[in-house]
């Protein structure tokens, strides 16, 4: 059995695939590597592309488009990550299809973890194409407090303030590893005994959100979770989402309504409850409306 087994899930995004497979094929590791693509019901014949640019990489075809959790979930399974699966590798690592790793990426992730036993969850400093920071690489979790700071761009106007800008954690060096709530999905190391001690994402999540539900519960099962800035990732970002934009959105803001539901509502105040969910209503509008208004070359997807 592999030492790492990476899932990565896609929905028409044959030539970011392509490109991302590239560079795990381009990797330098020490340890055994197992790969499955979970193909979400494509329609640009991105299973084809796998199976004859990159036959040594596992392609399942999910029967119908779940969302990212659901698919990834498939992933998991098939490589053993459910139950007290033994024989399961030691690490599994959610990578989405529109990251480009650098060639060492995949050793030093994995030498931090083997030397870090408490650490269940490692997230890397990713980075968009123009070399900024994807903010949602290291992330606090949404409570109502950090969440109306977030809503009311409190953390935009006080980019240093470690009140107001919990949300991305803006106030800290990009460059400084630190224990975190969460990092983000689109590269999410985790250890085989964390998965085992919380199970697998939660379905409930279409798109968005499914990452800061998983490390909640991991964080909750007494692991950490660490933003390793040592090794750097390109986010393309939005590939598969800004191919339905719409969708996107809307998926957003009905995982911000799960994880408040799942996590906070029963221990806030009923008036606070209201606030928040009108919040999420008029943000959730206005996005849908401001995305409307742009061209289609400018269709924007949602984002943390």
């Amino acid at each position: 059995m592999a030492d790492l087994a990476i899932v990565i899930v896609n929905y028409n995004t044959k030539d970011e695939l392509d490109d991302c497979l590239c560079t795990l094929a381009a990797s330098v590791y020490s340890f055994e590597l197992r790969v499955v693509v979970v193909d979400n019901h494509s329609t640009d014949a991105s299973i084809e592309m796998v199976r004859e640019r990159h036959p040594w990489v596992q392609v399942i075809a999910a029967e119908r488009n779940g969302g990212y959790a659901y698919a990834n979930n498939i992933g998991l399974r098939a490589m053993g990550f459910e139950n007290d699966a033994v024989e399961s590798p030691c690490y599994a690592l959610l990578l989405n299809p529109d990251t480009l790793l650098p060639p060492d990426a995949l050793q030093h992730v994995f030498e931090f973890a083997e030397a870090n036993p408490d650490v269940g969850v490692v997230g890397p400093k990713l980075v968009r194409l123009d070399g900024s920071l994807d903010k949602a690489c290291r992330r606090s979790f949404p409570t109502p407090r950090v969440s109306a700071f977030h809503m009311l761009y409190l953390d935009r106007l006080f980019p240093q303030s470690k009140i107001f800008a919990r949300y991305n954690l803006s106030f800290l060096d990009v460059d400084e590893q630190v224990d975190v709530d969460s990092v983000v999905g689109a590269f999410m190391f985790m250890r085989r005994e964390a998965l085992q001690d919380v199970g697998l994402l939660d379905e409930a999540f279409f798109m968005y959100g499914e990452d800061l539900d998983l490390c909640y519960r991991i964080k909750e099962a007494g692991w950490r979770v660490v933003y390793y800035p040592r090794t750097v990732v390109t986010h393309i970002k939005g590939a598969a989402s800004s191919k339905r934009s719409t969708r996107s959105i809307d998926a957003f803001y009905e995982a911000m309504r799960i994880f408040h539901r799942k996590y906070y509502r029963q221990q806030t105040f009923f008036l606070l409850n209201w606030l928040i969910d009108a919040g999420i209503w008029l943000k959730h509008h206005f996005s849908l409306a401001q995305n409307a208004l742009r061209p289609d070359d400018r269709k924007h997807v949602a984002s943390a």
